[in-house]
Parts: structure tokens; C-alpha cells; sequence
């Protein structure tokens, strides 16, 4: 399991929620939840003493994670592949379009972390388990959601202006980037009202699968959480259809001394729903939950619904609902 160094173990976020808002604004209660949420769920970051400088370097990391895997995966799969997906030419000008964006993106932020007079960071050695197109563009979906989580927890974090609005300039282009990757999933563009923010600890784990290693000054210091994996209903690589109730079985080595999911998703109070968990039988699917939700495995399910590390044991792992 590779380990993330500071810089990149915020990759857990840069964002808008709470920080595109009005100097005094009026807020719905909704609004006053998703604030709320993003900042507790980034206390364990803010703990740390990173500085701006070190949050743009996890943005990095991440942007050289999203355009390497967008550059290997062309490079590997003819257009044709894409074609048979049902991709007309429009659309799969527009899906390479987005990894030429995450290399500008990567562009951006080298020259911002070294306007500030630090050395940016350096592409790692991934291994992204490519098989074929179709598994390309679902790990694809999965990328820009995390990414957008990640930089949604960060906003918080961010005390200059210009680096917020930099963050904020390439946290709309993934937004855009997933709406165009579900529709041409034939999914839903935009199936919840509001995104989740994720904490640095999470998104690494979503993130450490994927690297191999990293040069000298890029390595990381987080360590994974452990690997959480369904095994029924069977995973499948795009939306899943689940009824509130169903009952959805995990495999983790971590699985023994839990005794709870916990479902992350914007439309859950605190952040994040509870249900118990068997490891025989798992646990049932709570209600309202739809779009990118992030599953763990916990020691406790916390009446205010906030998700900590402290209390997560696996995971989490990524299931997309319509």
C-alpha cells in the first residue's frame, strides 16, 4: 500500500460550498447542513497546520493522477473501443478534451506552487488496471466524483483568495467533466442536488490503489484505510438501481470489528447514514440516498451523523445510485 506525503495527503479537497457563499448571506437550512458539513468533516486537515501552498501541492497530486490515467488510457485503446460504447465522434472528442483539461490543470498549478517558491510535485508510477474502453470510462466516472469530493473538502481550508478562486476555476471543470461522462454513460447527468465533500484521508484511500510509487519529495505519509469490497448485489461498473432496504454484503479484513456502514453522501443529515452491520449479512440501504455515495465500514454510528476517521474501519468504496 503506497503512503502519501502532506502535500498530497489533503488530497481530500479544495472546494466551493462554503466558500462561493456571500460575505453575510442568508442560508436554507440545506445550504447551513452542506457548510456545516464541509467544515467538520475537515478538522482532522486543519489539525495538520497545512498551508495553502500545501493544498494546492495535493491538488496536484491529483491532477497528475487524473491526466496520467486519461494519457495511458488512449494511448492503450483505439478509438474504435470508444465507438462500440456507443460514443459518436462529438462525444469522444469531447471525453479525450477532458484529459487534455487535466494536463492544463496540471499546468495551472505547477506554475502557482512555484510562483509561491516551492517545488512542485512530480507525476507518480500508476497502475490503473486497465482492461478494456468500457472499464476506462466507469473508472473514469469514479475519478471525477472523488476529485470533486476532494476539492469540495479543501474550500475550507483555503485562506487566500486568488488560490481559492484557482481552485474553485478547476473544481467546476470536473464537475463538468462527470455531468458529460454520465451522460454519455447514458445515466442521469446531475441525479443529487448537491456533492459530498470527502476528507484527506478517505480520498487517499480511494486514491492509493492506483499508485505504485512516487519520486523523491512526492511520496506520501497517510496510510490507507483498509480495502472495502462488495459482493452482493454484485458490483456492477456503472449506476446501480437499489431499493432502500436492500440488504448489500462487504468483504474487508477490517469487516470483523465493525459494527456499522456508513453511507456518505450529501443527502444524508450530519453528512452521513448508519446501518448496522452484520458481516454474515450486512447491512440494509438506507433511504434517499442517490448519486456518488461513499460506504465505510465503522465502530460507532454518531447520532449528529458526522463520519471521522477515528471511528472508520474500511473503505471507503465508491457505488453510484440513480
Amino acid at each position: 500500500m503506497p503512503s502519501i506525503m502532506k502535500t498530497a495527503g489533503v488530497l481530500a479537497g479544495l472546494a466551493a460550498v462554503a466558500c462561493a457563499l456571500p460575505a453575510q448571506p442568508k442560508l436554507t437550512t440545506r445550504q447551513s447542513h452542506i457548510y456545516s458539513l464541509a467544515k467538520r468533516q475537515n478538522a482532522a486537515a486543519a489539525a495538520l497546520g497545512l498551508q495553502d501552498v500545501d493544498i494546492l501541492q495535493f491538488a496536484l497530486t491529483l491532477e497528475w493522477l487524473e491526466a496520467s490515467f486519461y494519457q495511458q488510457g488512449f494511448a492503450q485503446f483505439p478509438d474504435e473501443q470508444f465507438v462500440a460504447l456507443g460514443l459518436n465522434q462529438v462525444q469522444l472528442a469531447d471525453l479525450k478534451g477532458i484529459g487534455s483539461s487535466e494536463q492544463s490543470h496540471v499546468g495551472l498549478l505547477q506554475s502557482a506552487i512555484a510562483q509561491a517558491g516551492v517545488q512542485p510535485v512530480q507525476p507518480c508510477q500508476y497502475n490503473f488496471g486497465f482492461t478494456d474502453a468500457a472499464g476506462m470510462v466507469a473508472t473514469a466516472a469514479i475519478l471525477e466524483s472523488v476529485g470533486i469530493s476532494a476539492y469540495l473538502g479543501a474550500a475550507p481550508l483555503v485562506s487566500d483568495s486568488k488560490i481559492l478562486s484557482t481552485a474553485a476555476s478547476i473544481l467546476t471543470i470536473e464537475a463538468r467533466h462527470q455531468s458529460f461522462i454520465r451522460v454519455a454513460s447514458g445515466v442521469a447527468a446531475s441525479p443529487s442536488p448537491f456533492d459530498t465533500p470527502l476528507g484527506p484521508k478517505a480520498v487517499f484511500s480511494l486514491a492509493a490503489p492506483f499508485i505504485q510509487s512516487c519520486p523523491a519529495g512526492s511520496n506520501l505519509i497517510l496510510t490507507a484505510f483498509p480495502t472495502l469490497t462488495m459482493t452482493s448485489p454484485a458490483p456492477v461498473a456503472g449506476v446501480m438501481a437499489l431499493q432502500q432496504g436492500t440488504m448489500l454484503n462487504f468483504q474487508s479484513d477490517a469487516a470483523s470489528g465493525a459494527t456499522f456502514c456508513g453511507f456518505t453522501n450529501s443527502a444524508a443529515p450530519g453528512g452521513t447514514a448508519f446501518s448496522a452491520f452484520d458481516p454474515a449479512q450486512g447491512c440494509a440501504l438506507p433511504p434517499n440516498l442517490a448519486g456518488t455515495v461513499y460506504v465505510t465500514l465503522t465502530s460507532a454510528n454518531p447520532a449528529d451523523g458526522v463520519l471521522t476517521d477515528d471511528i472508520t474501519l474500511a473503505g471507503p468504496l465508491v457505488m453510484n445510485l440513480s
